[in-house]
């Protein structure tokens, strides 16, 4: 586990350069000072910023090394998105779409991909309406609602081909149980690395029941 306040330790955890820590660190900086004007996350949770946020982001890369095109769905204030981008910063072909709901948060994270030159598009969009304009490789959402309601958000994109891989914490067991009452899919259950009771779930061939 990365300490809370450890940029040396997430930089060890994940190989990240120095020009990618830099770009992490003007992520924090602008995360911080726009959440003294709306709610992106909790004050406390920006102190433990490496483990909660970026290291949990990052290790979705590690899950899907030659993905390229990535959607987060209900973004909110960039997670796991923005650290994604980041991360895939320089690399050909590489895409993430932010997909958020509500205005104010896609102004900051405008703002956020325009200052750190990231290879990302903002979608002012619902996430079981957003038109993305390219074929996508992994779809992913933190936090963003029950399983069985999360595949109907994800179920244009996991049809055309994509990947599911969701960061869920305890009771996932319990949200499978009653996704498969509408819903037909394999789902494998991957330890988190930030979170000794989180998981990720990576889900394909997802169909209705």
């Amino acid at each position: 586990m990365i300490p809370p306040d450890d940029a040396d330790a997430f930089a060890a955890a994940t190989g990240a350069t120095p020009v990618q820590m830099a770009d992490l660190l003007r992520y924090r900086e602008l995360l911080q000072d726009w959440n003294g004007r709306m709610n992106l996350v909790g004050p406390s949770a920006l102190a433990s910023f490496w483990p909660r946020h970026a290291y949990d982001s990052a290790q979705l890369l590690g899950l899907a090394p030659d993905a390229r095109v990535w959607a987060d769905l209900g973004t909110g204030a960039g997670l796991p998105g923005v650290v994604l981008a980041i991360l895939l910063k320089g690399r050909e072909g590489a895409r993430v779409h932010l997909v958020e709901s509500l205005a104010k948060r896609c102004r900051f994270l405008g703002e956020v991909v325009a200052a750190l030159d990231l290879p990302a598009e903002v979608h002012n969009a619902r996430a079981e309406a957003v038109m993305i304009p390219e074929p996508v490789d992994i779809v992913t959402a933190r936090a963003l609602a029950p399983f069985a309601r999360l595949l109907g958000y994800a179920f244009p994109l996991l049809r055309s081909g994509a990947t599911g891989l969701f960061l869920k914490g305890q009771g996932v067991d319990e949200e499978i149980t009653e996704a498969r009452r509408s819903w037909r899919f394999q789902a494998e259950l991957l330890p988190s690395a930030s979170s000794d009771t989180g998981r990720i779930v990576k889900v394909t061939g997802l169909a209705r029941a």
